[in-house]
């Protein structure tokens, strides 16, 4: 994928828990706030994704999530809730970082993915079909279409599936961006500047710049009516 690591593309050690990704930092956050009611925002999702694209272990956003939020319980005076996953974005790249060069051996068997080849296809069929609807993606939506029809091929490799996914989004997305104009490009930015403003100086810019180029492709795609084609978000 564009954004992760050679080690993490490496295919020993491509991580078995890769589709859930999404849902374990979800349900984590939400057991440690203290409430299941509470709805992660567009840029909570985008920075998730930032950490799964940079190859950050699972394992390492669990604990750095615990562990935010045992500091800010330990601090005699609380403000108010935790209302964002940015909160907890500096725990979790120090549980990283402690995590660094600890990878399954090579060779170890990976465990089945946690979906069955029917709602693989059915999941590459619907995206088809919502890409077809938008005029001017029909190049792309072939190529998905063709995936589908393969569906039982790449079953045993999702890992290249994932790929040409990912490629098939990034050549979307160029196709939308071009597509924008100046006041939508400066709403996105508007939002994003907004949404922003309380983390940006627990971030440091790198992470910044990646946190911003996820959400702004995910507000693209969103406002242009296109389905996000990871693997990723086959929940």
């Amino acid at each position: 994928m564009a954004a992760q690591s050679e080690e993490v593309a490496d295919e020993s050690t491509w991580p078995s828990n890769y589709f859930n990704y999404f849902t374990e930092v979800e349900e984590r956050f939400q057991k440690a706030r203290g409430t299941s009611l509470f709805l992660m925002s567009p840029l909570d999702w985008a920075l998730v994704e930032t950490w799964k694209n940079a190859g950050v272990p699972l394992e390492a956003a669990l604990r750095g999530i615990d562990a935010a939020f045992e500091k800010w319980r330990g601090k005699k005076k609380r403000g108010q809730n935790v209302n964002s996953v940015a909160y907890c974005s500096q725990a979790v790249l120090a549980e990283a970082q402690a995590m660094a060069g600890v990878a399954p051996a090579r060779g170890q068997k990976e465990s089945a993915a946690p979906f069955s080849l029917e709602h693989l296809e059915k999941y590459l069929r619907d995206n088809t079909t919502q890409i077809r609807q938008r005029p001017g993606f029909e190049e792309v939506a072939a190529a998905v279409e063709r995936l589908a029809s393969d569906a039982a091929v790449f079953f045993q490799d999702l890992e290249d599936l994932e790929q040409r996914l990912t490629a098939l989004e990034d050549k979307m997305i160029a196709l939308a961006r071009s597509r924008q104009t100046e006041e939508d490009l400066l709403r996105a930015r508007r939002e994003l500047d907004l949404q922003l403003r309380t983390y940006r100086g627990k971030m440091s810019a790198p992470q910044i710049a990646m946190l911003e180029k996820q959400y702004l492709e995910r507000q693209l795609l969103e406002s242009a009516g296109l389905p996000r084609l990871s693997l990723f978000y086959l929940r």
